[in-house]
């Protein structure tokens, strides 16, 4: 999988600084301000590591993201490797730490879904979008 040249960038800048360049995510034409961490998952048919830039929400101890795709039919390539694998690699700003996801399901996940459209409000969008063909993941990281 070829990640767009921006959103490699972010991630190497993200790494590079420890967070410090790419935490607070200002999108690409520089309209947003919302916090990111960087999720790494083992490909499910390759076994490579990928890692994705993500804005995230705190509940309690755990870090939720959600697995829009920007409200396409389908979730994206990350989540569907955790399927194959739970355990994952997290860094928030300088914080690097192994961590197991599990989505959430019930009042979990339409509190966490509120939270996260909070944060983002675009999610409520994505999900008008990708309603007719799936309801869109909230996931849990939890420290391992």
């Amino acid at each position: 999988m070829v990640l767009r040249d921006w959103v490699a960038e972010h991630i190497r800048k993200y790494r590079e600084s420890d967070g410090a360049e790419g935490h607070i995510w200002h999108g690409v034409n520089g309209d947003l301000n919302v916090p990111c961490l960087l999720l790494t998952t083992k490909g499910s048919k390759s076994g490579e590591e990928r890692t994705a830039a993500l804005i995230y929400g705190q509940d309690g101890d755990n870090y939720v993201v959600v697995a829009s795709r920007g409200g396409t039919p389908e979730s994206p390539t990350w989540y569907g490797n955790l399927a194959a694998n739970s355990e994952v690699q997290v860094q928030v700003l300088a914080d690097k730490f192994s961590a197991t996801a599990r989505t959430a399901t019930g009042d979990e996940r339409t509190r966490l879904w509120a939270m996260m459209a909070e944060i983002f409000p675009s999610y409520d969008d994505y999900q008008e979008k990708a309603k007719a063909s799936r309801e869109i993941p909230v996931i849990v990281l939890e420290r391992s």
